[in-house]
């Protein structure tokens, strides 16, 4: 079993040298000049480490880069746990890919160095350098940010938060303010945009997001945001939302209501100004994720997951007039012909053609709780199907999965149940093959959470 510590572009500089020093202009009179090798595609693993409970990923992050054709070799053998870059976060650090997956950029999650924003050159193995100097955005959006790296060609993250306050009249007395009458929640949206490449604060700015009000005087409201995706123009940004709700007789959080529409936050972009609140007519739930991204833009539209749909789990489209098409209608209960899909993280190709990582209600329970499966799904076509060549196990845990590698048309995946070994598996989207790779060494209660 190979296992790979060596920096790999160093050992190509290395080789590169050698094989000009022997081939001198005496050897080769043609004359010609061929083309310079392609430097190769680095497949970065990430790992989470047990805090105090197996699958909670609360004791830090660890990462190890491997070039693609390594993470295609059944023989070679990873070991990020005791051999990887510590990753700077106090619990599991969200972690973004440049898209030729030649930087790694991280925000840390929690602790001290909470809201830490570093990048990093993919060098190989557990060779990662530091890019330029750490800049804070917890002054902006706190030590726990929720954050994305915006499909710009590598140059903005975005960071988003909510704030709520209750609102009431005045019907009380100053000794008896509970005869009170609750009105509606006021939501602040705070969004910050970061330049990746000088390691900057673009903008920040804070407005007021309100809801139908026949829905806020049913106790409803926004409670929480994520995953901010820019459209095909560049001038608007989608932030998918959970809506929350309370009783509006006692304050007291309403965890029974039944799910309302799927709800999108608009914002002008790059002013971050103007908020509108879009409703799907498809499908109901939250569209703000978890760890993963949850929607990206495809042929001029943006297309979106979302999850607690009381039909399972739909891929939403927002057409280019920023506006939900309700015409699309993609239902993974009836595409899988399963019920109770819940769309755990997805990730597309540039053909449209996705994985999606999924549980149902036929998932087994785990150690995690209930996990799931893998999926190759075609946006156009409205299609989806198990891929089967990766094997299921109970206690494969995708709750926390942030990470798809795509290269080109091809997409790379972890797979490990909590605390065993696990391999890479790399999908052709074009044509459903699936290649079996690289060896993932774990540790009791740990567990993979993604390529990049």
């Amino acid at each position: 079993m190979k296992r790979i510590f060596l920096n790999l572009k160093a050992f190509s500089l290395i080789t590169l040298l050698g094989l000009a020093a022997s081939c001198s202009s005496d050897d080769d009179n043609t004359g010609v000049v061929g083309p310079e090798p392609e430097e190769a595609r680095m497949i970065t693993i990430a790992a989470a480490r047990m805090g105090d409970n197996p699958g909670d990923g609360n004791g830090g992050t660890l990462i190890y880069s491997v070039t693609s054709a390594e993470a295609k070799d059944p023989s070679v053998s990873i070991e990020p746990f005791d051999n990887g870059f510590i990753v700077p976060s106090n619990r599991t650090a969200r972690l973004q890919a440049s898209e030729d997956g030649s930087t790694i950029f991280n925000i840390s999650y929690a602790g001290d160095t909470g809201g830490n924003y570093t990048k990093y050159d993919v060098q190989g193995g557990q060779n990662f350098e530091q890019i330029g100097s750490a800049i804070s955005i917890a002054p902006y959006v706190g030590t726990a940010p929720r954050w994305i790296k915006l499909f710009d060609g590598d140059q903005t993250g975005a960071a988003v938060y909510a704030s709520t306050e209750h609102q009431f009249d005045d019907n009380g007395t100053p000794a008896d303010e509970s005869d009170d009458t609750y009105l509606r929640t006021d939501v602040t949206l705070g969004v910050v945009t970061l330049d990746l490449v000088n390691s900057a604060i673009k903008n920040f700015e804070e407005t007021n997001v309100a809801l139908p009000a026949d829905l806020e005087a049913q106790g409803f409201f926004i409670g929480r945001t994520d995953m901010p995706t820019l459209n095909a123009a560049g001038d608007k940004l989608y932030i998918g939302a959970r809506l929350d709700k309370v009783d509006p007789e006692t304050t007291e959080r309403d965890r029974n209501f039944d799910p309302l529409e799927s709800i999108t936050i608009v914002l002008d972009y790059p002013s971050l100004l103007n908020p509108e609140v879009i409703m799907s007519g498809v499908g109901k739930g939250n569209t703000s994720g978890y760890r993963s991204i949850n929607a990206f833009e495809y042929n001029g539209a943006v297309y979106q997951a979302n999850q607690g749909d009381p039909q399972g789990s739909h891929i939403l489209r927002i057409g280019s007039d920023n506006e939900y098409d309700d015409s699309y209608v993609f239902n993974l209960d009836d595409a899988l012909g399963v019920d109770g899909a819940y769309i755990l993280a997805w990730r597309p190709a540039a053909n449209g053609k996705a994985v999606v990582a999924y549980r149902h209600e036929g998932s087994a329970e785990g150690v995690a709780g209930a996990q799931g499966f893998f999926a190759l799904v075609n946006l156009e076509a409205r299609t989806a199907q198990q891929i089967t060549e990766i094997p299921y196990d109970p206690d494969f845990y995708l709750f926390q999965y942030q990470g798809f590698a795509v290269d080109g048309n091809e997409i790379y995946v972890t797979q490990a149940p909590v605390g065993e070994n696990g391999n890479i598996y790399v999908i052709d989207t074009e044509t459903g093959a699936v290649t079996q790779g690289a060896e993932l060494v774990n540790v009791e209660g740990s567990h993979f959470i993604g390529a990049f």
